[in-house]
């Protein structure tokens, strides 16, 4: 099927943005599915568990979800936490996880999200959001760049540990 016919539009939109509860592991895992070819339903359980209910309460995590029609079916998500001052780093957000419905690509869902999670950490005396992506995911390092986002004063390093034999 042509992406056009998959699309919705901004007009078209008639989404609320609410905060996570624990019975939209499903979908959000389902969402992440359909993007990465894996279903993780026990990572996408504990991940929801942990910013379950945090839309009402501390800045320390943001979770919340795009839901759309009467039945409140979740079409996108977004959760971050507040992080400081590993390796000197001042008070920030990071935004851990993003993802919208495939059908809902390119109709503004995940700006709608990062928007509403911006707000609710600069409630909390947060002005600065981070997010790591893979050098790979274009559609990603496309979205993030058009928030606003530059290079950031930190390099990613990582080190591939050997397998060892018991």
């Amino acid at each position: 099927m042509p992406a056009a016919a998959t699309v919705q539009t901004n007009a078209s939109l008639a989404l609320r943005i609410r905060a996570v509860r624990s019975g939209d592991a499903a979908a959000i895992a389902a969402i992440d599915a359909a993007h990465t070819g894996v279903m993780k339903r026990r990572f996408w359980r504990d991940v929801v568990a942990r910013h379950a209910g945090s839309g009402r309460s501390g800045g320390a995590r943001v979770g919340l979800v795009a839901v759309e029609g009467a039945k409140g079916a979740v079409v996108g998500y977004v959760m971050g936490r507040v992080r400081s001052f590993e390796f000197g780093s001042e008070p920030c957000a990071w935004i851990v996880a993003l993802g919208v419905h495939p059908r809902m690509l390119r109709g503004g869902v995940a700006s709608r999200l990062f928007d509403e999670a911006c707000r609710r950490f600069a409630r909390h005396g947060i002005n600065l959001v981070r997010t790591m992506v893979r050098r790979d995911d274009v559609g990603v390092l496309t979205f993030f760049p058009n928030q606003g986002f530059v290079a950031g004063p930190y390099v990613e390093l990582e080190l591939s540990i050997p397998e060892t034999t018991p």
